[in-house]
């Protein structure tokens, strides 16, 4: 069978597990009613998208921690190198979503450039990926609300419901952010950006307000030295040390040089969340023009805003002395500026629930792609008639991550996040290097630039990153990977509506 646009819509061979879906097929999937997402979302609300999932623990959290055990004033330059990392992937993810623009982000270009066992893995990568995400951060931002009810007000939550990070069993306050960003992501796409947009507006004040107010305060003898003298890091040991130095004997070090790409691999965390645009792809108006708009341009403020935050903050206060917790609040806590500490908790806790509603957002999409192609049960493919939004999908992942995030603490489990969205990075850069290979006759509407050569320093920066965390995580990630293995195996490959024998009469 033959698409218009010419080009076979299904491999010849249905039964490899790396049988390819065409780009062409996959577009023509969105144009089923009962499986259509609502086409609503412009660059404006990708860019709002981008920087409301960007902007959140990293840069309220990340930047004491990286200041103060890894890189110093430095730190603004550790921002530098994480910027540039997915600045690389960047421009492979803008090439992928304005020429496949079809939900499902990494999971959707994987399979369209390199088969569908691999577009599975990553699926089921993106979906791990995003559902620890959004329940760690809405333990982070039940701790906030709590922290902030206490000091301002007085009041505690009961001790059993505040969960086992406030020693109790249950979260409550995280259990019903996410009920609430459920229901609010199935009213459709176009109402979260509304609200996303607020929420994002009054967060990017607060970093503008840190960088203006802290200007007032920086004392230049805290930027001597810009770099400090290198350090060796303490040895890990067992599987607490980086992979590096098991495979290699490579112990990374604090400060110095080296000390600002340790940082980097930490640091790395504050810019997870871009690649999430990539997902609403296929519930956008001129995606092919729109996307890269939304993918960069979100990515280039972010950075800008972090560099200038971590200058600030680093010339305000000694690094030595840095919060690892609330490093901004503590900044000007520091300088008598108490007032200024506070709206900065206040916008780190509206702040986070954006970043929740987005990776939510993300997860669904992913697991909305996969269920309309048959990897997963199909009934999760069915959209909303009035919404047009994959409610039994959101719904399902929304119930169940409100239950993590109420009964578990994540922060071992947060690792995980990290090595699951630089694993998709390397992926989708090879992505881009098949596809050209394999369809250079494909319009496209952005192009990354000296292909080769991006996407494989693109995968080179990913893959050293990796190497930098720690063992446990790698073998954590290596046991979810093998269940998706056997999850393929036993349901995926025989329900692919790619795979059917039957698959010119399915499409």
């Amino acid at each position: 069978m033959r698409s218009p646009l010419g080009g076979a819509l299904v491999s010849t061979d249905q039964k490899s597990p790396f049988r390819t879906k065409t780009v062409e097929q996959s577009i023509r999937d969105t144009e089923e009613p009962e499986h259509a997402l609502r086409k609503s979302l412009s660059a404006w609300d990708l860019t709002v998208f981008g920087v409301g999932v960007i902007i959140g623990t990293g840069i309220f959290v990340l930047t004491g921690i990286a200041a103060r055990n890894n890189a110093g004033p430095a730190t603004s330059l550790a921002f530098v190198v994480a910027g540039i990392v997915c600045a690389l992937a960047a421009l492979c993810y803008a090439e992928f979503a304005s020429t496949v623009p079809v939900a499902g982000s990494a999971y959707t270009f994987s399979y369209a450039s390199i088969g569908e066992l691999p577009a599975w893995i990553i699926g089921w990568d993106l979906v791990l990926e995003f559902a620890l995400g959004t329940a760690v951060v809405a333990v982070g931002w039940s701790g906030y609300v709590r922290h902030l009810m206490h000091t301002n007000l007085g009041w505690d939550m009961p001790a059993a419901l505040s969960g086992p990070d406030g020693g109790g069993t249950f979260d409550l306050l995280a259990f019903l952010l996410v009920l609430v960003l459920t229901a609010i992501l199935v009213a459709g796409t176009k109402l979260s950006a509304r609200i996303t947009a607020i929420v994002v507006a009054i967060k990017v004040f607060v970093v503008l307000l840190v960088i203006v107010a802290g200007l007032f305060f920086i004392k230049a003898d805290n930027y001597s030295p810009f770099i400090p003298p290198a350090e060796p890091q303490p040895a890990g040991s067992g599987l607490k040390a980086p992979l590096i130095q098991v495979l290699f004997g490579y112990a990374p070090t604090n400060f110095g040089v080296m000390g600002i790409f340790t940082a980097a691999s930490l640091v790395f965390f504050a810019f997870i969340g871009f690649d999430v645009v990539a997902t609403a792809a296929e519930e956008t108006k001129n995606p092919q023009r729109d996307m890269p708009r939304g993918i960069l341009g979100s990515l280039i403020i972010c950075t800008v805003l972090y560099v200038a935050v971590t200058l600030v903050v680093t010339g305000m206060q000694d690094y030595r002395q840095m919060s690892a917790s609330a490093p901004l609040a503590e900044a000007f806590k520091s300088v008598d500026q108490p007032f200024f500490a506070g709206a900065i908790s206040l916008g780190a806790a509206v702040g986070l629930i954006t970043v929740c509603m987005i990776l939510l957002l993300g997860q669904t999409r992913v697991f909305f792609a996969m269920s309309r192609d048959g990897l997963l049960p199909r009934v999760f493919s069915v959209t909303h008639p009035k919404y047009r939004t994959p409610y039994r999908a959101t719904v399902l992942l929304g119930g169940v991550i409100a239950v993590v995030a109420g009964f578990t603490s994540l922060e071992k489990l947060a690792e995980l996040v990290n090595i699951g969205t630089l694993f998709a990075f390397v992926v989708v850069a090879l992505g881009v290097m098949v596809l050209r290979k394999t369809r250079p006759d494909l319009h496209r509407s952005f192009r990354t630039p000296w292909v080769p050569l991006i996407p494989i320093l693109s995968i080179a920066a990913s893959f050293w990153l990796m190497l930098n965390l720690p063992t446990e995580t790698w073998i954590r990630f290596g046991i979810w990977m093998v269940i998706g293995f056997v999850v393929y195996f036993l349901y995926g490959r025989r329900h692919s509506r790619l795979g059917k024998a039957g698959a010119d009469a399915d499409y």
